[in-house]
């Protein structure tokens, strides 16, 4: 059972867009900017342009400085990259690029985008802003294909399911167990997926046209990056990590037909357009950590990284640090079990220290359920959090749907953090409150799944 004690002190909400609104205030008569980009795989980038004031007052400058860095890091992990250029100020770019050099403040984010694409993290200040290159996207779209005998599957931690379709009707559907984690042998994973493609293969008389894929993790094309699907491979046998991570290229290869496989976030996104007849849809998923998926508004899958859960959307130095990236203010702090059960300790919560967090928001949503003052404020204070951050995150993906789900979102709870982000963003923005809809999946969406929707995704030639 959770009891009360003196809460500890919860940092004051810095919200990033306010900040953002006002430096575009001071530079409504100014040309200057501070031009960012991102390049990942194939040529992709993504771009953002900063608006500067003529002028900045010295004693601002550190102010505007911390503002474009989040900014910096928001794009990274919103789009990936192994690429960063930027123009402007040299009091502000110069500083931030040093941030992102091996043994930098970033060094983090340099680890990670290294090795999810294989090669050193770039970070340099380029002279003139016409140098920056311009957003270039890769694109999928998305037109619910039914035509066929198609395999969809959906890799996850403990368990993965394949679904086959005929016409688009299911004819198969099955979830089979295993423990890709713990396996430094990347010949486990291949031999499990292949057993699951071939029952289905079965179901459909021996004939398949296409297939789809939805996995955890971070994907580069069709390469898995780093992912706690391959995690025994990438600690404990290092030299099977190209092997691990050409999963998805094997399988293309063996079955040779249409092959398509993104992340779960994206594929979760998917799965609301189809079921919900949406397009320009981002997924906000509130579970262990915070997964994300984006849908353009042309129905199209972008590629984008969208590891929300390390996008900064609070400025405040001093807010809760996220254990495994150490920085402080970035998504999973805020709309995760991780977000929870801080809130809850914050606002008078105590656990075992031996309780998980699934057990702690377990408790958190009884108390819900009970109507008790302490757990109200839990989801009181993640529906502020996401009102703003519905607002910041539009200022990166072009979307007029915001779906959330999660183990956060079941219960009464959810409810409270859906109705006080809608009423929030209208308070914020009353005009982002006319075009974003927070809404949560119905049970058709729900029950549509993954795999069904992955399996959807390939055009069959």
């Amino acid at each position: 059972m959770a009891t009360r004690q003196t809460p500890p002190a919860l940092a004051p909400f810095q919200a990033p867009l306010a900040a953002l609104e006002k430096l575009r205030d001071a530079s409504r008569d100014s040309r200057e900017k501070v031009a960012i980009a991102w390049e990942r795989e194939d040529g992709n980038v993504f771009r953002y342009n900063v608006p500067l004031p003529s002028r900045i007052a010295p004693d601002a400058l550190p102010e505007v400085r911390h503002l474009v860095e989040r900014i910096v890091k928001f794009v990274l992990w919103s789009a990936g990259g192994w690429r960063l250029r930027l123009a402007g100020p040299d009091e502000i770019v110069k500083p931030i690029a040093a941030d992102y050099a091996a043994k930098g403040a970033r060094a983090f984010d340099v680890g990670f985008f290294s090795d999810l694409y294989a090669r050193d993290l770039v970070a340099e200040v380029v002279p003139f802003i016409a140098r920056v290159p311009h957003t270039k996207e890769r694109r999928v779209v998305v037109k619910n294909n039914t035509d066929g005998n198609r395999i969809g599957f959906d890799l996850g931690a403990s368990d993965f399911k394949i679904s086959a379709l005929k016409r688009g009707k299911v004819v198969f559907s099955k979830e089979f167990p295993w423990d890709p984690r713990n396996q430094p042998d990347p010949q486990y994973h291949y031999q499990k997926l292949t057993a699951g493609l071939k029952e289905a293969t079965a179901a459909l008389g021996g004939k398949v046209d296409a297939i789809g894929g939805s996995t955890a993790g971070t994907l580069v094309g069709k390469r898995l990056g780093p992912a706690s699907l391959i995690r025994a491979v990438l600690e404990k046998a290092p030299e099977k990590k190209a092997i691990a991570r050409g999963l998805f290229e094997r399988i293309e290869a063996d079955w040779g037909v249409p092959f398509e496989v993104f992340n779960d976030g994206d594929v979760t996104a998917l799965a609301g357009a189809i079921a919900m007849k949406r397009t320009g849809i981002l997924g906000v998923a509130m579970g262990s950590s915070e997964a994300a998926g984006y849908i353009d508004p042309t129905g199209a899958l972008t590629g984008r990284i969208s590891e929300l859960a390390f996008a900064p959307v609070d400025l405040n130095p001093a807010a809760a640090r996220d254990e495994w990236s150490g920085d402080a203010g970035v998504g999973a702090m805020y709309f995760s079990q991780q977000a929870v059960n801080h809130l809850a300790t914050c606002f008078g919560m105590r656990f075992p220290k031996t309780m998980k967090l699934p057990a702690r928001l377990k408790a958190v949503q009884a108390a819900m359920e009970k109507h008790e003052e302490v757990a109200l404020k839990v989801y009181l204070m993640i529906g502020r959090y996401l009102a703003n951050a519905a607002a910041w995150y539009h200022e990166f993906y072009d979307f007029s749907n915001l779906m959330i789900l999660g183990r956060v979102t079941s219960g009464f709870g959810g409810d409270i953090v859906l109705q006080t982000a809608r009423m929030g963003l209208q308070a914020i923005s009353p005009e982002l409150a006319e075009k974003i809809d927070i809404f949560m999946p119905d049970e058709k969406a729900r029950r549509l799944g993954q795999s069904v929707a992955a399996a959807q995704i390939p055009a069959i030639r």
